[in-house]
């Protein structure tokens, strides 16, 4: 049985493939021949490479904070056939002080950052083992590994996110389902723009947080480097990889962010050593 790897035409499932990095990808995967089964909340959007690639590409309308409409939706796709590389790409952000986020808005974050992706993994655990393999594509973010001001809720779907795929990925390694978190930096898609935002309170208005909101009003998607269409040619090259990364960080920006938060974080770990050794039994 040919690898996931290596199969000629392979079946990908990828979630917002609508806009942004997850149409570039789809658009990607389709040009390379492959079949796509595409979710997105306004599946007209798709309209032009579905009328373009005919029945490679299958959309599916899917609002991943309906987790009945998750499992009905995932469950169509794999009866429809084996799933070779599933996407978990959909996704956005809600900008604001912790304060000032309502229980529904961080309920609504994380229900869609991290535990639709854990019920899509899951879903497709089983049949992946079953058939001899797969890949799970995690699309976290250089927030994954960094955490900003005005940005808690999304910090923390991303970080755990970025938790619970390492310890799947030592789970299902002996079946060859092998599983990447993708982690770019500032890109163009027009994540920015679409930031939720808070209501602002007077409070934070001249704090880190206050700041880092008027930073991101006045931002410009024109001045980020993170070219989508490479992103996305960069996420299909990985699968094409027998030995995939865990973590491919993809971006200048995160290479550095990454390395400075790392190297800061191991020096304050270090600083710790004799106080961590201190509370063991003595013998």
């Amino acid at each position: 049985m040919p690898t996931t790897s290596d199969k000629t035409v392979r079946h990908w499932f990828i979630t917002g493939a609508s806009s942004g990095l997850g149409r570039h990808l789809t658009r990607h995967v389709l040009q390379r021949g492959d079949r796509v089964t595409a979710t997105a909340r306004r599946p007209e959007a798709l309209a032009d490479l579905r009328a373009e690639h005919g029945d490679r590409l299958v959309v599916e309308t899917l609002d991943l904070s309906r987790q009945a409409d998750v499992e009905e939706v995932v469950g169509r796709t794999l009866r429809a056939g084996a799933v070779d590389v599933v996407v978990n790409n959909a996704g956005y952000g809600v900008l604001g002080a912790t304060e000032e986020m309502t229980p529904e808005q961080i309920r609504e974050q994380v229900e869609v950052l991290l535990l639709a992706p854990m019920l899509i993994t899951r879903a497709f655990l089983g049949p992946m083992r079953e058939q001899g393999g797969g890949r799970i594509i995690q699309v976290t973010s250089m927030g994954g590994q960094i955490a900003l001001p005005a940005g808690s809720a999304y910090h923390a779907g991303k970080w755990g996110l970025e938790g619970f795929t390492e310890s799947v990925s030592g789970e299902v390694a002996d079946f060859d389902v092998r599983l990447t978190l993708v982690e770019p930096g500032g890109t163009r898609t027009g994540f920015v723009s679409a930031l939720h935002r808070t209501e602002e309170s007077a409070a934070y208005r001249d704090s880190a947080v206050g700041r880092m909101r008027r930073q991101v009003e006045n931002a410009d998607d024109s001045v980020l480097i993170g070219d989508p269409a490479r992103l996305a040619a960069a996420i299909y090259d990985t699968t094409r990889d027998p030995n995939p990364p865990l973590r491919l960080a993809l971006g200048p920006d995160t290479y550095e962010a990454v390395r400075a938060a790392l190297t800061e974080r191991l020096a304050a770990l270090e600083a710790q050593r004799d106080l961590a050794a201190s509370v063991a039994f003595t013998r």
